[in-house]
């Protein structure tokens, strides 16, 4: 498989890189099978896998982990804390307390003794960044991290991130992990031109768009085992009575005939799409099952040329979202809050 730098940390990895969000109780729950599946990743050349401690509540670490042994050398692994993993307040977020015993946690049940990146899954805006990127430091200065990385800043994060390291002495953040796909181009505005600016490698996340680039949701069907199906927390970015979800069907209408003329699947050309980016080192596939897998494998080999991305720029101009109100991945409570944008009528 192909390899691209990741930014200009001197460090090579595969054109697509192994998400395991469905490993586990989230989506596949056959430990044997999804080691499996990273087996054949990696003997296709991925030399890249993703996963969190949130995902499946620290399962799919334990997979991952179990799929590494003896083969842990071959990968750049990666993980990431910040959402609850339990009730406890103190167990989520960006705080020094968390960042260190969450990572003690991911390395134990991955089986390893470091981390090549480890993210910042989501801005904590409760925590100054200065302290949560103070404690990504002392875990590279420990050699329990290679690289600290954030996940889904706006690019305004971005540049404070890296004022903040330079102002304290602080190994700065070297990747950045965005959502992107074709109904999802918001990040070619400010976030790719900011990571490119400082250098960092950027591994991007949902090139399907939760299924839809599949071609698989029809305007009257939802699959059966589907994300909208077993996402009910999901459904509204289904809901055929949104503008957004019906301008979508008709995209994807009109995608399936593009990729039909270039002679590629849906997901080939979705995937191949996210990788013709300059600023994108290696995006990230999610796949729940073997033949999802299999299916994904293939946009590896596949390089769009100026007429196909013409066409796509057509239909979703650059740096548009399809649906704003889904997946960008994290939202300002600036925005979600009404009490941060209204004065207080109290007496």
């Amino acid at each position: 498989m192909e390899l691209q730098p990741l930014g200009r940390t001197g460090v090579s990895v595969s054109r697509l890189a192994l998400g395991t969000m469905s490993f586990g109780a989230l989506g596949n729950r056959d430990h044997d099978e999804c080691v499996r599946m990273i087996h054949t990743a990696l003997d296709a050349g991925i030399n890249v896998v993703d996963t969190a401690d949130v995902y499946s509540v620290g399962e799919s670490e334990v997979i991952v982990g179990k799929a590494l042994t003896g083969r842990r050398d071959e990968v750049v692994l990666a993980s990431k804390c910040f959402w609850p993993m339990g009730d406890d307040p103190n167990h989520r977020g960006g705080s020094r307390r968390w960042i260190m015993t969450a990572v003690e946690a991911s390395l134990e049940r991955l089986g390893t003794d470091h981390l090549d990146v480890y993210y910042l899954h989501k801005l904590d805006e409760d925590t100054d960044l200065d302290e949560s990127l103070g404690t990504i430091d002392d875990l590279v200065r420990q050699g329990k991290v290679r690289y600290g990385g954030v996940s889904t800043f706006p690019a305004s994060w971005i540049v404070e991130a890296h004022r903040v390291a330079e102002r304290r002495g602080l190994a700065r953040p070297r990747v950045e992990q965005p959502p992107y796909s074709i109904f999802t181009r918001a990040i070619e505005r400010e976030v790719l031109p900011t990571t490119d600016r400082y250098g960092m490698g950027v591994l991007t996340w949902g090139p399907l768009d939760s299924g839809w680039l599949t071609g698989k949701y029809g305007a009257d069907a939802t699959p059966a085992g589907s994300r909208a199906e077993r996402w009910a927390r999901g459904a509204e970015r289904f809901d055929p009575s949104r503008d957004a979800v019906r301008r979508k069907h008709e995209l994807v209408a009109l995608l399936r005939e593009l990729a039909s003329v270039a002679g590629l699947t849906m997901p080939e050309l979705a995937v191949a799409f996210c990788a013709e980016h300059p600023a994108v080192s290696s995006v990230i596939i999610g796949p729940r099952t073997p033949e999802q897998l299999t299916s994904l494998l293939t946009a590896a080999d596949v390089h769009l040329d100026e007429a196909t991305l013409d066409a796509i720029d057509e239909l979703v101009p650059p740096g548009e979202d399809v649906d704003p109100g889904f997946g960008q991945g994290w939202v300002p409570r600036s925005l979600t809050d009404p009490a941060r944008r209204r004065r207080s009528s109290g007496g």
